[in-house]
C-alpha cells in the first residue's frame, strides 16, 4: 500500500488501513464522495496527521465530526478554511484564549501554526455529508481515530489530551490518566459553553502541563492574516 500519510503516523496507522473495517469504510467513501457532496476535500482528509507528526504530539484537541457546510472544513477540529468566517464554536475558543491569556481573537478560523507546533486537531468522524452533521458517524472512522489516541497514550513522551464535551470526554477510557494529563470541560459549542468551558482555562493549564514536563509551551497567537497559499504550503 503506498503511503498517503507522509510522516510516522503511517507507521501507526497502516495497520487499520489493512483492517476489514477500513476496507468497509473505504468502499463507502468511494460511492459517498461520488454521488454526494462530502467535506472535507478528498485531499485534506488526514490533514491532521499530516501537519503533526506522531512524534511531535504535545496537546490533543479532540472534536467530533468536519464542519458541514461549503468551503469550511480541511481536516483540523474547529479550524476553518483561510476566508472563511469564525464558527461560533471558534468564536467561545478565541474568547476563553483572551480570557486565560490575553490574546485577542483574530478575523479567521485557520489553526495551521497550533497544528506545527504540536497541537493535533482531530476529530472523531474525518468525513461529513453537506448540511448533515454525524452523517458519517459508525461507519469505521472512531476505529481508527480511536487507535491514534491509544498509541499517543501509551507514548513515552507524555500528552496533554484536551476533552470538550460528552463525546470528548467519553474518550477518556483510551487514555492513560496516570502519565498524561487530561482537561475536561463543557464544549465550547453557543449552546454548553456557559456551563464549564467559559472559565475552564485550558490555554495556560495546558503550558503549565508542557513546562512541568520539560516542553515548551505553545504560543497560542495565531497569525493575523491567513492566505490560500497557507494551507496549500503544509
Amino acid at each position: 500500500m503506498k503511503p498517503f500519510i507522509h510522516n510516522d503516523w503511517w507507521d501507526i496507522l497502516q495497520p487499520e488501513f489493512e483492517q476489514a473495517y477500513y476496507q468497509e469504510l473505504h468502499n463507502f467513501l468511494k460511492q459517498e464522495y461520488r454521488t454526494q457532496t462530502i467535506y472535507p476535500d478528498m485531499n485534506h482528509i488526514f490533514t491532521a496527521f499530516e501537519w503533526t507528526p506522531f512524534q511531535d504530539v504535545k496537546v490533543v484537541i479532540l472534536g467530533q465530526d468536519p464542519y458541514h457546510g461549503p468551503h469550511q472544513a480541511f481536516g483540523l477540529s474547529f479550524a476553518v478554511m483561510p476566508g472563511v468566517q469564525v464558527p461560533p464554536s471558534l468564536q467561545n475558543i478565541y474568547k476563553e484564549l483572551q480570557d486565560d491569556l490575553g490574546i485577542a481573537p483574530v478575523n479567521h478560523g485557520f489553526l495551521k501554526s497550533w497544528a506545527q507546533q504540536g497541537v493535533l486537531l482531530l476529530n472523531s468522524v474525518l468525513t461529513v455529508r453537506d448540511g448533515r452533521a454525524f452523517s458519517h458517524a459508525g461507519k469505521g472512522w472512531e476505529r481508527l481515530t480511536d487507535t491514534a489516541i491509544k498509541r499517543l497514550s501509551e507514548r513515552e513522551t507524555p500528552v496533554v489530551f484536551i476533552l470538550w464535551g460528552r463525546a470528548a470526554r467519553d474518550k477518556i477510557k483510551l487514555i492513560d490518566t496516570h502519565t498524561n494529563i487530561v482537561l475536561q470541560s463543557a464544549h465550547p459549542s453557543p449552546l454548553s459553553a456557559y456551563r464549564g468551558f467559559f472559565g475552564s482555562k485550558p490555554f495556560s493549564k495546558t503550558n503549565e502541563a508542557l513546562v512541568a514536563m520539560g516542553e515548551n509551551p505553545i504560543n497560542w497567537q495565531l497569525p493575523a492574516s491567513v492566505s490560500m497559499a497557507d494551507l496549500k504550503n503544509g
